[in-house]
C-alpha cells in the first residue's frame, strides 16, 4: 500500500466512511477544473487573444481545430497510461500540464514577438502556428485527459451505485459548466485576459496537488471494494461472478462498442457545430441574436432533467433502451434544425438537444465499465475520447463550409437524419457484451 499510496498522506482504509464519496467529490472537481481546456473555456478568449496576436477569426479557428484534431490522435495514447499508472499520476501530470498551458498561452503575444523578431519574419504564420501548438496541448490535457481521469475514477470506486453517484456528479458539471463563461468572461474584463490565464493556471497548479493527495487509483489497493464493502470479509464475492475484462482490441470487435461511441461522438458534432455557429444558423431562419441564444438555458434544464432522472435509474434498465432514446433525441434535433422557422421547429430543437445532452452524461460515463471492466478502462475509453474529441474539431468547419457552399445550413440536418437511421439499425443487436 505504500506505493500505491506515495506522495499522499491519506489512507482510504483508515476513512470513518467509504472513501469513494471523497472520489466523488474530488472527481467531479477534477472534471470542472479541465474547463479552461474545454471549448466553453476558450471561447471566452477568442475576440481579446486573437486580436492581441493580429489573427483573423477564421486564422484563429483553424488553430484550434487542427489543435484539437492533434490531440485526438494521440488520447488514446494517454488512456493507456491511465491503466497503467492509474488515476492519481495521470490526473497529477495532466493538471499540471494544463497549467504550464494556460501560463504559455498568456505570454503568446510576447513568444510571438520574440519568434519574429528572432526569424526576421513579420508573418501571421507565427503566431498561428504558436497558438497551433498551445491549443493541442490545452485540448490534450484538459478536455482529453483530466477529464477521463476523473470521470474514470469516480466510474471505478462505484459498481452498483454507479449509476446514482453519476447522477450527483453530472447535475454539478452541468451547472458548473453552464456558469463557467460568465465568471471567466469577470477575470478577463476585471484584470486582463493575460492575467485571467494566469489565475486559472495557479488553480490548476493548487488542483495538481489535491489531486495527488486525494485521487486514490482503485479501491481494492487500499483493502476495500467498490461501493464500500470490505474485500477480506465479503461472502457475496464468492457467488458474484466475476466481469470479463476486455482489452480495448477486444472491445472494438463488438458491434456495442461502435454503436454507444458512434452515438456520444454524433452528439459531440451536433452539439459543437450547433453551439458554434447558433447565431448564423437562427439568422439564416429569419431569428434574432437573442433568439438563437436563449435556446441554450432551457436545453440545458432538459439536459440536467434527463441526466438526474436516468442516471438513477441505469442501476436497474438496460442502457440499450437509453441508446435509443438518445438517437430518438438526436432525431428530434435534426427534424427541428431541419424545420427551424416553422412553429415546431425550435420547441423540437431544443427538445432534441436537452435529450441528447442529458443521456450523453449517463452512457459515456456508465457504458464502458458496465459493458467491458474496469481493468482497461483508460484503453478504452481513451480510444472513445479520441472519437468524440474528432467529432467536436470537425463540426465547426464542416458547418461552415455546408452554409458556404450551399446558403443554408439545413444539409446537416439532412446528415443527421441518415446517420441516426443507420445507428438505429446498427443497435438492434448492440447488447451488453457481458
Amino acid at each position: 500500500m505504500a506505493a500505491t499510496n506515495r506522495f499522499s498522506l491519506i489512507d482510504p482504509a483508515k476513512s470513518p466512511f467509504f472513501y469513494g464519496y471523497v472520489i466523488l467529490i474530488v472527481g467531479t472537481f477534477g472534471i470542472y477544473c479541465s474547463i479552461p481546456g474545454q471549448t466553453i473555456g476558450v471561447s471566452v478568449f477568442t475576440d481579446p487573444v486573437k486580436e492581441a496576436l493580429g489573427l483573423t477569426r477564421n486564422q484563429f479557428s483553424n488553430a484550434y481545430m487542427i489543435g484539437t484534431i492533434c490531440s485526438s490522435l494521440v488520447i488514446g495514447r494517454a488512456g493507456k497510461w491511465f491503466d497503467v499508472y492509474g488515476a492519481r499520476y495521470v490526473a497529477f501530470f495532466a493538471a499540471l500540464t494544463l497549467s504550464v498551458a494556460l501560463m504559455l498561452c498568456s505570454w503568446s503575444v510576447q513568444m510571438s514577438e520574440f519568434l519574429k523578431s528572432l526569424l526576421s519574419l513579420n508573418t501571421w504564420w507565427i503566431p498561428f502556428l504558436l497558438m497551433t501548438v498551445l491549443f493541442f496541448i490545452l485540448r490534450f490535457s484538459g478536455q482529453g485527459v483530466l477529464t477521463m481521469a476523473s470521470r474514470n475514477v469516480i466510474m471505478i470506486w462505484f459498481d452498483k451505485n454507479r449509476g446514482k453517484v453519476n447522477a450527483i456528479s453530472s447535475v454539478a458539471i452541468s451547472f458548473g459548466f453552464s456558469s463557467s463563461p460568465l465568471w471567466v468572461n469577470a477575470l478577463i474584463e476585471g484584470f486582463s485576459w493575460q492575467m485571467a490565464w494566469q489565475f486559472l493556471a495557479a488553480g490548476l497548479l493548487v488542483f495538481s496537488l489535491v489531486a495527488l493527495q486525494f485521487y486514490k487509483n482503485n479501491p481494492e489497493e487500499h483493502g476495500l471494494s467498490p461501493d464500500g464493502s470490505n474485500v477480506d470479509s465479503g461472502e457475496e464475492k464468492k457467488h458474484v461472478p466475476l466481469a470479463h475484462q476486455y482489452t480495448v482490441k477486444e472491445a472494438q470487435g463488438t458491434r456495442a462498442f461502435w454503436m454507444y461511441a458512434l452515438i456520444l461522438a454524433f452528439n459531440s458534432f451536433f452539439i459543437t457545430g450547433l453551439t458554434f455557429h447558433v447565431v448564423s444558423v437562427f439568422a439564416s431562419e429569419g431569428f434574432p441574436k437573442e433568439d438563437a441564444i436563449s435556446i441554450f438555458l432551457p436545453a440545458s434544464v432538459v439536459a440536467v432533467t434527463i441526466s438526474s432522472i436516468f442516471n438513477f435509474l441505469s442501476d436497474y434498465l438496460q442502457l440499450k433502451l437509453y441508446l435509443y432514446l438518445m438517437i430518438l433525441g438526436g432525431i428530434m434535433a435534426s427534424v427541428g434544425f431541419l424545420f427551424l422557422s416553422t412553429a415546431f421547429g425550435v420547441p423540437l430543437l431544443i427538445g432534441g438537444f436537452g435529450i441528447l445532452g442529458g443521456f450523453f452524461a449517463v452512457l459515456n460515463a456508465i457504458v464502458w465499465p458496465r459493458f467491458y471492466g474496469r481493468t482497461h478502462l483508460g484503453a478504452i475509453t481513451g480510444k472513445v475520447m479520441s472519437f468524440l474529441i474528432l467529432g467536436s474539431a470537425l463540426a465547426p468547419s464542416i458547418f461552415s463550409f455546408c452554409f458556404s457552399t450551399f446558403g443554408s445550413y439545413r444539409l446537416m440536418g439532412y446528415f443527421g437524419l441518415a446517420f441516426l437511421l443507420f445507428l438505429a439499425i446498427g443497435s438492434v443487436k448492440a447488447d451488453n457484451p457481458q
